[in-house]
């Protein structure tokens, strides 16, 4: 049985533009929606023709938009003990190695990111059932494996964001809230748009952005033209 929606959501619903629009009329139709009671976080979802099975094809990064997101988050850092007080300088809420890793072991997971040096990614890879099936296992391939541990925390504490494709080739990530300027929203959406056009893979045959939806965490989704 598919999910009900409220009586904001389907009022909304005729609002929303035909077809495929420019991305500044597709935030400017977001903004209209009658469900905004909240400083709603802005969703950008791209249908990406990717194989996703195949390696080569799989996509995985992360990237700091132009405006930030409007949330902060809490980061933990892994290094050696000279870059402690760099990381907490910068903005961690935790960071060491050993010890941070055992209180992890033991539980411990209330932050958001976790950014390590390579140093000591061969004591971290031991959390590697309790990080991974949360999506917060450091990696190079998610930029969370760094060098300059001070600068990756105060990117991510300032809401650098993580992205990867699902199975069925889509990448969900968040590009700001509502009480964002329109123009603010329209520099983050493209922004990403253009970075994830940068990193097209090879293998990736026809058409590349099948489709790209924006919309509010509780409004209709909005199709932008951003070929």
């Amino acid at each position: 049985m598919g999910k009900e929606r409220s009586k904001r959501y389907k009022a909304d619903l005729p609002k929303v533009p035909q077809g495929k629009v420019p991305v500044g009329d597709a935030v400017a139709a977001l903004k209209t929606f009658k469900a905004i009671k909240f400083d709603m976080t802005v969703n950008l979802v791209l249908h990406l023709g990717i194989d996703p099975k195949q390696a080569d094809q799989a996509l995985r990064g992360s990237i700091s938009l132009p405006h930030g997101i409007g949330s902060s988050k809490k980061v933990i850092a892994f290094c050696d003990e000279s870059e402690i007080e760099k990381a907490k300088a910068a903005g961690a809420i935790e960071a060491g190695n050993d010890e941070l890793i055992k209180k992890v072991q033991d539980g411990w997971t209330d932050f958001d990111v976790a950014v390590a040096t390579p140093a000591v990614m061969k004591n971290v890879s031991r959390l590697g059932r309790v990080l991974g099936p949360q999506g917060k296992m450091p990696s190079p391939k998610a930029g969370t494996v760094v060098t300059d541990v001070a600068q990756a925390v105060r990117e991510y504490s300032a809401g650098k964001i993580e992205y990867r494709n699902d199975a069925g080739g889509n990448i969900h990530v968040p590009v700001g809230k509502m009480s964002f300027a329109d123009e603010k929203l329209v520099d983050n959406i493209n922004a990403f748009v253009s970075h994830i056009k940068h990193i097209k893979p090879s293998a990736a045959k026809g058409t590349y952005i099948k489709n790209a939806v924006l919309s509010g965490a509780m409004t209709p989704g909005v199709q932008m033209d951003v070929q």
